[in-house]
């Protein structure tokens, strides 16, 4: 039989009969990668384990450990998850199930509201199916057999997808497992048994295709496991997130209001959440001014026309508020859904020369964007935001230095909050050029440059092609927090295009016109999200830097009332925020409620601690720390301050 060769990951290589299946090979390999083994990646595409390899091939037989293999596990679970609920409930009909980072989730129209109890019903149908062992099974169809399929299933849903598909750029197929069969692209798992342990966490609402013009359809999360210590490690880790849930504590310490009064997705923000974020704000400013960024300011309005040379009009229209027209009046308007346009008008408003180069502009500016009512969340989705924007203008020959530089500035900003972990993604085009705009060749250029950057700075990164923002190519920064789980925070972006569009000038040493090009950054990205999720991150127990109170006194009489406002404005006049506590409550209650307020420092005074002018420390998830003099305490919290130590 004619033979194929198979080239593994740590470069071995074995011969194979041609027309093998992944499942075999990895059987071949050990019994026990075949019990793990979930699906296999073949020539770098991710296929059912059944596939049969006919040519010579790079494979990886990937298990729940590999995030293809999890998302795959996940996938699975959602199609086994509608099976269920098709078997409970007969009349629903399915729009989308995808695998998510956390897990899976199923949008479902279906003639009833599901509670918690229907959930825990539908889980336990779920594990009963999961015994059966029912395989995934691939069929590929004509655009014309699939229509006719669920036509006669009378699921629309399926119908409105499939009439977008264009079978001539892909395959079209269905999975059947036991009696359920979907519409599907896959792979997917062997079969149901390999998912033993499941979780099915909320149900909400979800209009289809994110439209709210749509039907609101029921979208149920859910979380499954190959093993129990998983799922068991998992829901630890969700009430710890649940605990850490930044909308409880924004409220718990008063730091944030969301208010339909005001309107969705619009936070205000209260009197320790603005020292919160005005102390973040000062951190990076002053790390902007070592680097010679110049301050700039900016409308939240501008005329439509800017957006649309820049694009973001109509690019971004399904996501940007009605633009705004007056009686007797020309002009248009729009809340502005970016920074960029303004600044490139700042640089405009004067001839530049290749001296004025790098020109660094920075701006923490407020921008909107309607996000659909059903994906706000707290601060981490929000109407509107600051963006701690910066545009930067180079000659080529400056670029990758700068590019470096704010590479290495974000490094500052991820390390001083206590982000341990990142990784980066390259966020490239892909070949649909509707998505983007501008010269290919000079795409192909940043795209270079970019990864020259990324490559001299040692980033950990991989490439995602695709993700690239419609100007240019851009590297994208994700954190893990505490719980591990992953954010994307920071961007840096090579832009080649907008330039173009708004003409961007400047006189070379050649004494002729030159283009520059811009660079797009934001360490922190949305101010609101990065509050989010640092919220999280610290449990709202802040480093006393970043604290909105970084101490308080508590007198243990009112006795002592004047000696604790001595200690305050102390501690006042070094700009350390402090509060005295004279209510007339027991000491201990008051402890316990600076202690819930997540307050670093609570300074005690009594008669020892005014005849030795000094006091008695608490610290924040440590407790009592002992006496120490007042002027030893105001240089060990000024030196946490200047030196930004983070105690978590």
């Amino acid at each position: 039989m004619e033979q194929i060769k198979i080239k593994f990951p740590d470069g071995t290589e074995k011969e194979f009969e041609k027309g093998i299946t992944a499942f075999t090979i990895a059987n071949k390999i050990s019994s026990r990668l075949a019990d793990d083994a979930l699906v296999a990646k073949v020539n770098g595409k991710i296929v059912d384990l059944s596939t049969s390899i006919n040519n010579d091939a790079d494979m990886q037989i990937l298990t729940f450990e590999n995030p293809d293999g999890k998302e795959t596990y996940w996938h699975s679970t959602s199609h086994l998850m509608a099976h269920a609920v098709q078997s409970l409930y007969p009349e629903a009909k399915f729009g989308v199930g995808p695998a998510i980072d956390t897990g899976f989730y199923y949008d479902i129209d279906i003639n009833k509201t599901l509670s918690e109890e229907d959930l825990v019903k539908i889980e336990n149908r779920m594990l009963d199916i999961s015994k059966q062992k029912n395989p995934f099974v691939r069929t590929e169809l004509s655009k014309s057999e699939a229509i006719n399929f669920f036509e006669k299933k009378g699921d629309n849903y399926k119908l409105e997808i499939l009439s977008k598909l264009d079978e001539n750029a892909e395959t079209i197929s269905i999975y059947d497992e036991g009696e359920f069969t979907d519409l599907c692209t896959g792979p997917h798992i062997p079969d149901t048994s390999k998912i033993k342990y499941i979780k099915l966490l909320s149900v909400s609402g979800s209009y289809w295709r994110g439209d709210e013009n749509n039907k609101q359809l029921q979208r149920i999360y859910g979380v499954s496991f190959p093993k129990k210590k998983m799922l068991d490690d998992y829901i630890v880790a969700l009430e710890e997130a649940k605990r850490r849930d930044h909308r409880k504590l924004g409220k718990e310490l008063e730091l944030f209001h969301l208010t339909p009064k005001v309107g969705s997705g619009l936070p205000i923000w209260l009197p320790k959440g603005t020292i919160l974020r005005e102390t973040l704000e000062k951190f990076l400013k002053e790390e902007q001014t070592k680097r010679d960024y110049l301050p700039v300011v900016t409308p939240h309005i501008g005329n439509i026309n800017l957006y649309k040379t820049s694009g973001h009009y109509p690019f971004y229209k399904d996501s940007q508020f009605p633009t705004m027209k007056f009686e007797n009046d020309n002009e248009e308007y729009l809340l502005k859904p970016m920074n960029c346009p303004h600044h490139f008008q700042i640089y405009l408003a004067k001839p530049r020369s290749y001296r004025d180069l790098p020109l660094r502009l920075a701006e923490f500016g407020t921008v909107y964007r309607y996000e659909q009512s059903g994906e706000l969340n707290g601060l981490t989705r929000v109407r509107g935001f600051a963006v701690d924007d910066s545009h930067i203008f180079v000659r080529g020959d400056q670029l990758k230095d700068e590019v470096c530089n704010v590479i290495d500035l974000i490094k500052v900003v991820f390390t001083t909050m206590g982000f341990k972990e990142f990784t980066t993604q390259l966020s490239f085009r892909d070949n649909n050029v509707e998505k983007y705009g501008g010269d290919l060749a000079l795409w192909d250029k940043a795209q270079v440059e970019i990864k020259e950057a990324a490559d001299l700075m040692n980033l950990d990164y991989h490439i995602e092609e695709g993700e690239a923002a419609f100007y240019g190519p851009k590297i994208d920064f994700m954190v893990k927090d505490t719980l591990g789980r992953k954010w994307q925070l920071g961007t840096v972006q090579i832009d080649y295009v907008m330039p173009e569009r708004f003409n961007l000038e400047y006189v070379g040493s050649d004494g002729q016109k030159h283009r520059p090009v811009v660079i797009h950054r934001a360490p922190f990205g949305s101010l609101e999200r990065f509050i989010g999720i640092l919220i999280e991150h610290f449990a709202g127990y802040f480093p006393t830097w970043l604290a909105p109170v970084q101490a308080v006194v508590i007198p243990v009489s009112q006795n002592y009332f004047d000696y604790a406002k001595l200690v305050c404005n102390k501690l006042k006049s070094n700009n350390v925020r402090v509060e005295v506590d004279e209510r007339s409550e027991k000491i201990g209650y008051k402890i316990r409620e600076w202690e819930n307020q997540k307050v670093p420092y609570m300074l005690i005074v009594g008669e020892k601690e005014k005849e030795s002018n000094s006091i008695s420390l608490r610290q924040h998830k440590v407790g009592d720390k002992g006496i120490m003099s007042l002027k030893d305490f105001s240089q060990k919290i000024l030196d946490e301050i200047i030196n930004k130590t983070n105690h978590n």
